[in-house]
């Protein structure tokens, strides 16, 4: 895996993360549009509220959102690209310092690129970024027990399942019960060779 400090972007094997900009939101809007059943279902949405505008300057709130929780320290987005192409998003955030130094890993891909392992190469990338060079003890995964497609990434990854949280997320104006995973720092220690080798290396 490189990195390009300068730009903030992650580099794996197929994949490339870095934060979304303006000159994205036409491939951005074009599978949010094309994936909108896909995804949906399964995002944080309290009842009442209409779904998420996608228009360029809600796009445009979002990236300057994530770029001011980047400069703070708070959260990490990266858009998910596929030999150039943009296939979705990967994102930590809420991050913890103080004795707790913990972050939740989310992310949604293309219906068309899934099952490819993309999302799990992600998911190494930036377990590598948080455990060696963000300083974090612990990340966090939770996913509603019927969405098969999230769960097939965190088994395919090994990760370990701490139980069900009941009633965790408002999702879709349903309080839903979230399958929650977790990989330590210590466990990435142990880990990093089987996985790097696995999803990073050539």
């Amino acid at each position: 895996m490189t990195i390009s400090a300068a730009r903030a972007e992650l580099t794996g094997k197929r994949v490339l993360l870095r934060p979304l900009q303006e000159a994205d939101f036409e491939s951005w809007h074009e599978v949010r549009t094309r994936c909108r059943e896909w995804l949906l279902p399964w995002e944080p949405r309290p009842a009442g509220l209409p779904y998420p505008s996608d228009d360029r300057s809600s796009f445009l709130a979002r990236c300057s959102m994530r770029e001011r929780e980047r400069q703070l320290g708070t959260g990490y987005g990266y858009g998910i690209f596929v030999a150039g192409r943009f296939a979705g998003e990967i994102n930590l955030s809420s991050i913890q310092r103080g004795p707790f130094q913990n972050a939740y890993l989310g992310y949604w891909i293309d219906k068309e690129q899934a099952g490819h392992g993309y999302v799990p190469e992600s998911c190494v990338i930036l377990f590598h970024h948080a455990f060696e060079r963000l300083g974090l003890h612990r990340i966090q995964i939770s996913i509603i027990p019927r969405n098969r497609p999230s769960r097939r990434v965190v088994e395919k990854l090994e990760l370990r399942g701490e139980g069900i949280a009941l009633r965790y997320l408002e999702i879709n104006g349903r309080w839903e019960d979230h399958v929650r995973y977790a990989i330590t720092s210590e466990e990435w220690q142990e880990r990093r060779a089987e996985l790097t080798r696995e999803w990073l290396a050539d």
